[in-house]
């Protein structure tokens, strides 16, 4: 079946009746003995003398999409000729640092062609965006089909609500179930483990690739920073002596292009230097790369003696590096502006002490437009656009 997901917005789609329906002839008993040195839990799946039936109307609060109480949730879904036919929705725990998967429905009748497993990994996909330790979500004991196919997509056991429906759970075998996923964390690698040299000329569409990975879906839908990288190379202000590319048994993971930059004032104009982009592909996250290009590459600067580094960056990564809000310079955006994501370095001691005013980028940084980013696209192989709620735009 070929099909589409797509972002349902609140406006559009808050209210929504999700119609939970399913009927089971299994479940997983669950068994809770007090002993003397604390408590054995067990859950055992057995059959049911007859099946099961649980349909929305039974419930006092049926299942809907963007009820009050998830704050800044989602949905994405399937829709055919006006009608939803499956749906995912997700809600941020903010305190932990944990996804939630409020709601996940496929129609009966589109059960086992792998929508269910495309709409989880849209979920898989927001976590990781918004680096999320986990993935959370809450099923039935009774619910058996479902807890299957949430094992077989990564989750686990975390624990359960013996009296979350009714003071009987347990004796109508209708249990609530918390699962969880947890995203692969990947161990640091060492110094040696890791190539960092200049690019090749044949090299170029591996490194714009991997630039595309690393942004796709980050800032908007698609990206445009591996274009960027193209214009990059052509421009007067592009500074290929402390450029680097991270390699990894032959493979390009990560990437840091510098070019000039200034800072300019009533009365004089300080050249100093920005990076952009600094990508690391998706799945070597974690491992200490981004660190390593940017100590190995900072240090060139440095001895090229330049000053400081400013750049526009992840207000929560940057810092562990030695960043500070550009306010702590006496410098601001081209038009006044000072913001978290705004940073800078000082990288010899008192370097950054008399330079203060307005700071200006490369003009290439203004050449790479929407239209022109997409038709470079072309190039590679098709990457799905989609709607993230951490997205700009």
């Amino acid at each position: 079946m070929n099909f589409e997901i797509i972002h349902l917005p609140k406006e559009q789609w808050k209210g929504k009746v999700i119609p939970m329906e399913y009927t089971t002839e299994e479940y997983f008993d669950v068994t809770i003995a007090k002993k003397e040195i604390g408590f054995s839990v067990e859950m055992e799946k057995k059959k049911f003398e007859k099946p099961v039936h649980h349909y929305p109307e039974e419930y006092d609060f049926p299942d809907k999409l963007y009820e009050d109480w998830w704050e800044d949730a989602c949905a994405w879904g399937v829709v055919q000729e006006d009608r939803l036919i499956a749906v995912i929705e997700t809600a941020p725990e903010k305190w932990s640092n944990r996804l939630r998967v409020v709601e996940l429905w496929v129609a009966p009748e589109y059960q086992k062609q792998g929508i269910g497993h495309a709409l989880m990994e849209i979920a898989k996909e927001q976590a990781r965006l918004e680096r999320r330790r986990a993935i959370i979500l809450e099923t039935q004991s009774c619910n058996v089909n479902a807890i299957g196919f949430y094992l077989h997509e990564g989750f686990t056991l975390i624990g359960m609500d013996t009296c979350c429906y009714a003071n009987n759970d347990l004796e109508r075998k209708e249990v609530r179930i918390e699962l969880g996923f947890f995203r692969e964390k990947k161990a640091r690698l060492a110094r040696e483990q890791v190539e960092i040299r200049e690019e090749k000329t044949e090299e170029y569409h591996q490194v714009e690739r991997a630039a595309q990975e690393a942004f796709w879906n980050r800032h908007f839908q698609g990206c445009n920073e591996h274009y960027l990288v193209h214009l990059l190379r052509d421009s007067e202000d592009y500074l290929p002596e402390f450029s680097r590319v991270a390699v990894i048994d032959g493979e390009i993971v990560g990437v840091i292009m510098y070019s000039k930059a200034w800072v300019k004032d009533d009365e004089k104009v300080h050249e100093i230097v920005t990076f952009g982009p600094l990508c690391i592909k998706p799945e070597w996250h974690g491992c200490g790369i981004g660190e390593m290009l940017l100590q190995e590459t900072m240090k060139l600067v440095t001895e090229a003696g330049y000053p400081g580094i400013v750049i526009f960056g992840e207000p929560d990564y940057y810092p562990r590096i030695g960043f500070k809000t550009c306010d702590n310079f006496g410098i601001t955006t081209a038009d006044g502006k000072n913001f978290d994501a705004f940073m800078g370095i000082e990288l010899i001691p008192g370097g950054m002490k008399n330079i203060k005013g307005k700071f200006y980028e490369s003009e290439v940084f203004e050449q790479s437009n929407d239209k022109e980013a997409e038709n470079y696209n072309q190039n590679f192989s098709s990457l799905k656009k989609q709607y993230f709620p951490m997205q700009w735009e």
